[in-house]
């Protein structure tokens, strides 16, 4: 599984499709929120199907192999 680390540098949260569009995992925001729909994505070991979702620090998201680490 590949471990990804994503920093919120001063911000409060990151939208779920917008986190996945930044570490790289899909191409754009809408290609996220479709990932997101058809319930591929895990937050902190629940499936997520709330596009908007807020992922704060601390916060473990997985989708397929790839795990991301949400860090202040």
């Amino acid at each position: 599984m590949q471990r990804l680390q994503f920093a919120l540098d001063g911000h409060d949260y990151v939208e779920l499709h917008q986190l996945l569009k930044l570490v790289g995992v899909v191409d754009s925001g809408g290609a996220g929120k479709h990932l997101v729909a058809d319930g591929a994505v895990e937050v902190d070991g629940v499936v997520e199907l709330r596009k908007s979702c807020k992922i704060r620090a601390g916060s473990h998201v997985v989708v397929g192999d790839v795990a991301i680490d949400v860090v202040a």
